[in-house]
């Protein structure tokens, strides 16, 4: 009894299933979307308020030779941790990579090392050294 009303639900099933299949209309669509962007519109996908940050230009072999009056070395401190230099504000470390911006470009630099009253800052194969402050 139960084998019987087992196979007899399952054919009303695929019956039904084969009637629902029969009767569907495709799916025929009359517009397709599409997105285009020009180059002055704000990707949807940054968040409201976000900004791209200018990249830094690969073509830093030509440019202007940067001068040791573009940094300000305030500060210096030599401890057995390390040797930290503030430059520009910002505290750096021996073999720390940061960007300077002049003007309308960003420039590449390395500081290369970290001494007693002084600084050594490299870009390409220049070395710019930049004295510590002293009021």
């Amino acid at each position: 009894m139960k084998t019987s009303l087992t196979v007899s639900l399952l054919i009303l099933v695929s019956v039904t299933w084969a009637r629902a299949e029969q009767e569907a209309p495709p799916i025929v669509l009359k517009n397709k979307s599409a997105f285009t962007m020009d180059g002055s519109n704000r990707d949807p996908f940054w968040p409201i308020g976000w900004k791209p940050v200018a990249k830094a230009s690969t073509s830093d072999q030509t440019g202007p030779e940067i001068q040791p009056s573009a940094f300000v070395v305030s500060s210096i401190t030599l401890d057995k941790g390390g040797r930290f230099a503030i430059i520009n504000g910002r505290a750096m470390q021996a073999g720390q990579q940061f960007g300077l911006q002049l003007g309308t470009q960003t420039y590449q630099l390395t500081v290369k090392a970290i001494e007693d009253g002084r600084v050594i800052l490299s870009r390409r194969d220049e070395e710019i050294i930049v004295p510590l402050r002293r009021k």
